[in-house]
């Protein structure tokens, strides 16, 4: 990758970061901030700076990354522009099992109660999918056994919460489901780290037989590429990366399809060489909706996820339309 995209999309997400310490509906100032930051000041700006504004800066980058890595790995593997973390129902099924956890009312028992609910969920989709990828299966098996799943978990979580007989349950279930950022501790960012840390390093493994998949399966294949073992990889990566980022904050989409379309042309399109790319993208895309998300321009604040919708859900149809006119 060139030295000033690196520089580039490394001094957006640094910028960015250091604005979303700055934003919130405490008025701090800079200096304020700062000291409240390195634990000297006054107690409120030093539990507003490290107990609240720092973890959610933090999961954004973390979240962000992971996501829009998993959508250029999926991009490059299915060798479909239109691919993204959730077309193999890690999140749909890390989604459900956050919902259980609020439907049955162990959330409040613990503040690790909804992560372990949510990465359960995201487990028993790993292991349906690795027992699917680890036979004599397709591409295109994989991806409606994906299909499937997030089928099969929104038809629980709608029918959890048709059922629910809180109606305050209800909200907070449809609050998580819209993904935030918002009210996150260091606890968060400790519980979905390490995962993403071993999801992240699964998925830049692969990154040479990406582009040798680029050629396709058969092709990759006479080059000496282990096609099952890379599907294997990376589907736990994806799988680990989505699947944690989920448990903290919630469904948050169209990261990991937006960013590395804007971030390809950039570079020299070879899927291997998007992957890290696209992960600095991501945080800096997550970083900065959080932090318009935030801005008193709406009222109240929305949930991130709302506004990656906002974003995505165009940019989505803009690339259906496009890709037809291309013939694809």
């Amino acid at each position: 990758m060139k030295p000033t995209l690196w520089a580039g999309l490394l001094g957006i997400v640094v910028v960015l970061f250091a604005t979303s310490l700055l934003v919130g509906s405490a008025a701090l100032d800079p200096a304020t901030s700062l000291r409240g930051l390195v634990g000297q000041g006054d107690d409120a700006a030093a539990i507003t700076m490290r107990e609240i504004r720092l973890p959610r800066a933090i999961l954004g980058v973390l979240v962000g990354a992971s996501l829009a890595l998993s959508g250029a790995a999926l991009q490059g593997f299915l060798r479909n522009p239109l691919a993204e973390p959730g077309v193999i129902g890690v999140s749909s099924s890390a989604s459900l099992g956050a919902v259980v956890v609020f439907y049955s009312g162990v959330a409040g028992v613990s503040v690790f109660a909804l992560p372990a609910g949510a990465l359960l969920g995201a487990l028993v989709a790993v292991v349906v999918l690795l027992v699917i990828a680890s036979g004599n299966t397709t591409t295109l098996t994989l991806i409606l056994a994906g299909v499937g799943l997030s089928s099969l978990a929104a038809a629980f979580t709608a029918l959890a919460l048709n059922l629910s007989p809180n109606p305050f349950a209800s909200y907070e279930i449809i609050f998580w489901l819209l993904g935030s950022l918002k009210d996150r501790s260091m606890a968060h960012v400790w519980v979905c780290l390490p995962l993403m840390a071993v999801g992240t390093l699964l998925i830049l493994a692969c990154g040479s037989a990406l582009d040798a998949l680029s050629l396709g399966e058969e092709s990759a294949a006479s080059l000496g590429i282990d096609v099952a073992r890379t599907r294997l990889m990376l589907v736990g990566g994806v799988a680990l990366c989505v699947g944690a980022g989920t448990s903290v904050t919630g469904a948050i989409g169209f990261v990991g399809l937006v960013v590395p379309h804007l971030i390809r042309p950039l570079t020299d399109c070879m899927p291997g060489r998007l992957l890290l790319p696209s992960a600095l993208g991501g945080a800096a895309l997550l970083l900065a909706a959080d932090i318009v998300a935030r801005l008193p321009w709406f009222g109240n604040e929305l949930n991130v996820g709302v506004l990656t919708a906002l974003i995505g859900a165009p940019f989505f149809l803009w690339l259906v339309i496009r890709s037809r006119r291309e013939g694809f």
